[in-house]
Formats: structure tokens, sequence, C-alpha cells
């Protein structure tokens, strides 16, 4: 059994969140995925809060003795499901941060290398020009 003490502590701390995740969805500082989760837990806690025979009933039902316990116990298994969840996200964008570096990395390689082939084909011109120039001016000066 929950006292009412612990119950107002629930559903003040539930309000309480609420607050922050409504501030930061406002804010566009939290996904859509992030606030669903959020606001579900927050709403999920309200419920035990105001109806205590449901964590009691789900307390009883796995062999906890107090609600309390069950309800941290609750709160732990959750976050730790979250904390698996962001886990997956997070390699998930690790691959792909890998993977764009890697695109980005070759696109420069190749950049540099045309930007020197050309700078090669150009200077290549410059001395062909220079060198039919010096002819013309050795032969123009043999027929002097």
């Amino acid at each position: 059994m929950m006292t009412p003490l612990f119950r107002v502590v629930l559903v003040a701390a539930s309000v309480g969140t609420l607050g922050i995740v409504l501030s930061r969805i406002r804010k566009s500082k939290l996904n859509i995925e992030d606030s669903i989760f959020w606001i579900l837990l927050v709403f999920m806690f309200v419920v035990f809060a105001v109806f205590p025979s449901v964590p009691d009933t789900l307390a009883s039902l796995l062999g906890i003795y107090s609600t309390a316990n069950f309800l941290f116990l609750f709160m732990i298994f959750i976050l730790i499901m979250r904390l698996f969840s962001m886990s997956m996200r997070i390699s998930s964008l690790e691959d792909k941060v890998r993977s764009l570096v890697q695109e980005i990395a070759l696109r420069d390689r190749e950049m540099m290398e045309s930007v020197r082939s050309k700078a090669v084909s150009g200077r290549a011109k410059v001395e062909d020009s220079r060198r039919d120039d010096i002819s013309q001016d050795k032969s123009g000066r043999r027929g002097e």
C-alpha cells in the first residue's frame, strides 16, 4: 500500500517531469519519440498515484511485498530498456557518421586529384606554349 505522502510526491514528480518535457517540446529540443516516451511514463505514474490498487495488484502478482519497491523496480526496468534503445540508436548513428566521413574523404580526395591533374595539364600547356614561343623566337632570329 502506498502512503498518501508517496502518492503526492509521485504526482508532483510526474507533473514536474511533464512540465520539463512540454517546455523542451516547445523549444524543439526533444524528439517526438522521446517526448512520447516521457509523456506516457508520466501518465502511467499519475495513474499509479491516483489508483493505488493498480500497482498494489501488479506488485502482488509479481510477488513483491511493497508497492514502493515495485514502483522503484518498475522504474529501473523502464530506464534500462530506454538505455538499451538509446544505445542501439547511438550505434546506428555512429555507423552513419562513419559512412558519411568516409564518403566525404573520398570526395575530397577525388576533388584534390582533379585539381592536381588540371594544374599539371595547365602547367604542361604553359610550358608547351613557352617552348613554341622560344622556338619561334629562335627561328625568327635565324631568318633575320
